[in-house]
């Protein structure tokens, strides 16, 4: 009988890749990142080569990428040809070029993937920039958090001077282009472009007023621009296969791809890279495959801690920067956590409040005083504490924050509360008129109780009870737990093995 033979499965071929269209991630596993021979092998530097060697003029390098419709990947979605423009027709002199690789975002990791799997995009990139503006130095803000990034840019910055594609007089062109690493603290705010040439500077990373935008008087008050990491390891492979190519990819506002780290509650988890417009049912379903254990989609939180919650009613949204701002969330650099049925609205409203209160720089008093008085109110509520009125007090000052804020962070910092009101209100009354938490998350709303039928009278929870509020005769009497003692940690349930123990 013949032996039973397997095919195996090409990665590409796999429902995860074979739905992706990959631009920004296209080396990314498929190179060595430490080998600028590898990155050379798949056309790296052949678009700078081509544009020192043709002396390409700046202004057409600028109009290619208008035409392209690529716009910044970090989350605010400004044209970055427009951005360039503006510093290029500044009065000669000196200029920078920076780029933000301090990815902040809590299960954000695109950036950081780039960096470790093809570091020589970026750099590509930055100095085409350089070239266009007319800067000759550059400066990657970096998270110290991110060593083997780190220590793979240092490698790819030493390899490129070695074969002179970045430093003095690069070819033989005349043009002179050099790189710098900063490294960040971890600040959240940092990301802001402001708060982050002021900490390259060495001062304290706070945000400052515009305009003056930094593209006219940024890094040491001279005209800069700033990209993420994304934004930059797209513009090689523009200006190689030209600005119509990529402009005919995604959508009429949204050109190209977008990068997501897709984690949460679903079965394939990690970075994909698809076409603007793609809707969000596509990422979960035919890219994420859906919700592990037969699970019910309740929710996915796009953009960020800033960003939304978008419920199942708008599973079929094309992915782009409006549509997601027109429900109530936004783009942001390119996080998306899945929730499901299991997952209180209210409890992850105020997990990424609590993250942005933490993360306020405290230089204006609109965010600093108003997300630490909004995640005052959360903690009410999820105390069984609130009051109808607080719902009302939660909207006036989540409005007061977008409008007043100086930065984005706070700007944007409401906006997972305001998206879960706008579209699970009804979890927040449960928690305020009927004190209840509807799935059971919500420590200051559950209560824990023993099922007569099912308790053995072991008194293995009442051994496990870290505060003695479970009582009960071990092998004759049916043991309780005395709510007005219970601390609610949940041990009684751990160590249940009837699951006679019942949170509700």
């Amino acid at each position: 009988m013949p032996a039973t033979q397997t095919v195996a499965t090409r990665l590409e071929q796999t429902d995860f890749f074979s739905r992706q269209y990959r631009i920004a991630l296209r080396n990314c596993g498929i190179i060595d990142p430490e080998s600028i021979d590898e990155y050379i092998a798949l056309d790296g530097y052949r678009a700078l080569i081509d544009i020192l060697s043709q002396k390409v003029d700046p202004k057409k390098i600028i109009a290619d990428l208008k035409a392209s419709g690529l716009r910044g990947r970090g989350g605010a979605g400004f044209p970055t040809g427009t951005k360039w423009e503006f510093a290029a027709v500044q009065p000669a002199g000196v200029k920078y070029v920076c780029c933000n690789a301090d990815e902040g975002d809590p299960g954000a990791f695109m950036d950081r993937a780039i960096l470790e799997g093809d570091p020589h995009s970026v750099l590509e990139a930055m100095t085409i920039a350089g070239y266009a503006i007319g800067a000759s130095q550059g400066f990657i803000y970096i998270r110290a958090e991110y060593p083997l990034a780190v220590s793979r840019l240092e490698k790819a910055i030493a390899q490129a001077k070695e074969y002179g594609l970045l430093g003095e007089d690069i070819l033989g062109s005349g043009f002179s282009f050099d790189l710098d690493i900063r490294l960040g603290a971890g600040a959240f705010v940092c990301g802001e472009e402001t708060a982050l040439m002021r900490s390259i500077e060495g001062k304290r990373g706070n945000p400052i007023p515009r305009p003056p935008f930094p593209a006219v008087k940024g890094l040491f008050d001279r005209p800069t621009i700033l990209n993420n990491v994304e934004t930059y390891a797209n513009i090689p492979v523009i200006l190689r296969k030209g600005p119509e190519w990529f402009a005919s990819i995604g959508t009429q506002r949204s050109k190209g791809t977008k990068v997501f780290a897709l984690g949460g509650k679903v079965n394939n988890v990690g970075l994909v890279e698809i076409p603007m417009g793609t809707t969000v049912r596509e990422i979960v379903y035919g890219i994420g495959g859906g919700i592990p254990d037969g699970k019910a989609f309740k929710a996915v939180q796009t953009g960020g801690p800033s960003g939304g919650c978008i419920p199942a009613e708008h599973l079929d949204t094309p992915i782009e920067y409006e549509t997601l701002t027109a429900i109530g969330s936004m783009m942001g650099s390119g996080g998306m956590i899945v929730m499901d049925e299991d997952n209180c609205m209210v409890d992850i409203a105020k997990f990424f409040l609590e993250f942005t209160v933490d993360e306020s720089c405290g230089k204006c008093s609109v965010c600093r005083i108003g997300t630490r008085r909004m995640l005052e109110i959360m903690e009410r509520i999820t105390n069984g504490e609130g009051v109808e009125q607080d719902l009302v007090e939660l909207e006036r000052v989540a409005l007061a924050l977008k409008d007043g804020s100086l930065c984005a962070l706070g700007q944007t910092s409401p906006n997972p509360v305001l998206s879960t009101l706008r579209y699970f209100r009804d979890e927040y009354e449960s928690h305020i008129i009927d004190k209840k938490c509807k799935c059971a998350v919500c420590k200051g709303l559950l209560t824990y109780s023993i099922l007569p039928d099912l308790c053995r009278k072991c008194g293995l929870c009442a051994k496990k009870c870290p505060v003695g509020c479970i009582s009960g005769e071990l092998g004759k009497t049916v043991f309780t737990i005395d709510a007005d003692k219970c601390i609610k940690c949940g041990a009684c349930m751990d160590a249940c093995r009837f699951n006679a123990v019942v949170r509700s």
